[in-house]
């Protein structure tokens, strides 16, 4: 009878008090927002771009290779986390005047989770549209916007230059 409470009933009380103990680990899910903004903040890159006109596409085109001055394409966008949603635009490797600042522009970005929509300023475009989220990773982000009156979009990809 002894070696029945031994092996059977001294293991099983102790394992029922000792799982009583322990805290239930739940996973976390990333968010879109976790994505872009890394747990402070993080920094992305313009890299390539398509042009849609009634369905065609251009196909993947390098920003490089747009024609636009490179001292606009390779701006670097952060975004922070927090609710204040902040980003900074700055310069990238070349400056379009030798005397701007490295951080020329800082507003704000806003993302709905529902319809996939970001918005925030391009400034290869000029302006702060409401960009519709392809698809997002930890590496990489494309959005496309959708004009209104034409049957036409832009698409643009970027890629994290931080993490």
């Amino acid at each position: 009878m002894r070696t029945l409470i031994r092996l059977f009933l001294i293991p099983t009380a102790i394992g029922w008090l000792l799982g009583g103990c322990s805290e239930k680990i739940e996973p976390k899910p990333i968010t879109y927002s976790q994505l872009l903004t890394g747990t402070t903040q993080k920094t992305w890159r313009v890299v390539s771009f398509q042009v849609f006109d009634e369905g065609d596409g251009s196909g993947t085109l390098p920003i490089a290779q747009s024609g636009i001055d490179a001292c606009i394409t390779d701006d670097l966008y952060t975004f922070y986390a927090g609710s204040e949603r902040k980003l900074e635009i700055s310069e990238g490797a070349s400056k379009c005047n030798p005397g701007d600042p490295d951080i020329f522009l800082t507003d704000t970005w806003a993302l709905v989770n529902a319809n996939a929509s970001l918005e925030f300023p391009l400034t290869i475009l000029g302006g702060t549209y409401p960009w519709t989220l392809k698809s997002i990773t930890d590496r990489a982000f494309t959005i496309e916007y959708y004009f209104e009156d034409i049957d036409a979009s832009y698409r643009f990809t970027f890629n994290s230059v931080s993490k």
